[in-house]
């Protein structure tokens, strides 16, 4: 039988009537406990934190859109970063793209480096750069791509080659791409990572965050550490993603449209002195964005501008786009990555991957073109 398409299983799968009633919406599961037959005798659900049912159909709509066999859904992204970082030991070591998300950032340097794990940041676009800092203590390599903010591109399969020659596995953060454009485990990633806040949720009114993996054994391990440290979200939150799943793909091919509408127009600025956007000829890694990305780039753009005083100025100056941290939903939100979302990164860390004082970062949404466009026009005239 032929699998349906993405955007039919984003729609049906792990939802569809309810077998009770006949609703085309399933209910939400509220309770916190469930009855039981006896002792240890119970339909699968005990306790809400172990299981829940409005999770579990969350869990399975976002596994079969990553291709995946397992979903385990978390309160937040970086609570489903952590419970993948739990599967690590003290003395462990992980390789991680350098261009990272500044609360990944802070979660690995902050956090775990208490915990007796150590990190390398690497430039995960230049090839052979994961194998050269792999150790024999390393047991994870964790990579963004497209990654936040500077928008580089990482190839997933020939990470995924250089983690498992050392029997490593590989973990991908796929947030600023969504299931729509890119499916690590398809491309050999262990574990995909989304804040499920952003693009899965779409509307910037739940927070979440998912791992899918397609390995049986990292499943278990990892939904023990679900249930044991217990970062799960609610069961109206779960019900929140899978109404934002539904018109993902709709969505997200809006999402790029605009975005690379967007960025065209920035590059051909006389006030912008470089753009970042895979979907751009002009863009380092534009070629493997094409191949693994299918040619939808996603909705995210970030562009420098002459100085931090001039950057300022143009996020002032917006009115359509809302000043704004997060990213994905259907309005279009604009922040300066050194200031809000990255400022937990060191100032000389920041520089060195290229994340200047000047640069800002756009999530494009689903407006009008013509008036986004009008929008950072007016907007870039006080850029001096």
């Amino acid at each position: 039988m032929r699998r349906p398409g993405f955007a039919t299983r984003a729609i049906h799968v792990g939802q569809g009537p309810d077998p009770a009633t006949g609703a085309v919406v399933q209910p939400i599961h509220l309770a916190t406990t469930f009855a039981q037959e006896g002792i240890g005798r119970h339909g699968g659900y005990e306790y809400a934190r172990s299981n829940n049912p409005t999770r579990e159909q969350l869990e399975t709509c976002l596994a079969s859109l990553e291709s995946g066999r397992h979903g385990l859904a978390f309160a937040s992204g970086l609570a489903a970063t952590t419970t993948a970082l739990l599967l690590l030991d003290p003395g462990d070591h992980v390789v991680y793209m350098e261009d990272a998300y500044g609360g990944t950032y802070r979660l690995f340097d902050k956090v775990m480096r208490r915990y007796g794990v150590s990190f390398t940041a690497v430039d995960a676009t230049v090839p052979g750069a994961i194998e050269a800092a792999i150790t024999d203590r390393t047991r994870l390599v964790w990579i963004e791509s497209p990654t936040n903010p500077l928008l580089r591109i990482v190839d997933i399969a020939a990470a995924a080659e250089e983690a498992h020659r050392h029997g490593v596995h590989l973990a991908v953060d796929s947030t600023f791409a969504s299931p729509y454009i890119q499916r690590p485990l398809e491309l050999g990633a262990d574990i995909v990572m989304h804040s499920s806040t952003k693009y899965l949720g779409g509307h910037s009114d739940v927070l979440g965050g998912c791992l899918v993996t397609g390995d049986d054994d990292l499943a278990q391990r990892l939904r023990f550490h679900q249930n044991a440290a217990g970062g799960v979200p609610s069961p109206f939150d779960c019900w929140l993603l899978l109404r934002g799943l539904k018109t993902l793909a709709l969505r997200v091919q809006r999402h790029s449209d605009n975005a690379l509408a967007v960025a065209r127009y920035l590059e051909a600025h006389p006030a912008v002195r470089a753009v970042h956007h895979p979907g751009l000829a002009s863009h380092p890694q534009h070629e493997v964005a094409a191949r693994q990305m299918g040619g939808v780039f996603g909705g995210m753009v970030s562009f420098e501008l002459a100085d931090e005083a001039a950057a300022v100025r143009v996020l002032e100056a917006l009115r359509l786009f809302t000043l704004a941290e997060s990213l994905g939903a259907v309005e279009s939100l604009a922040e300066h990555p050194g200031l809000m979302t990255h400022v937990s990164v060191p100032v000389d860390e920041r520089h060195r991957i290229g994340l200047g004082d000047s640069l800002l970062r756009l999530s494009v949404g689903i407006e009008d073109l013509d008036d986004l466009l009008a929008d950072l026009s007016q907007a870039l005239q006080q850029a001096g």
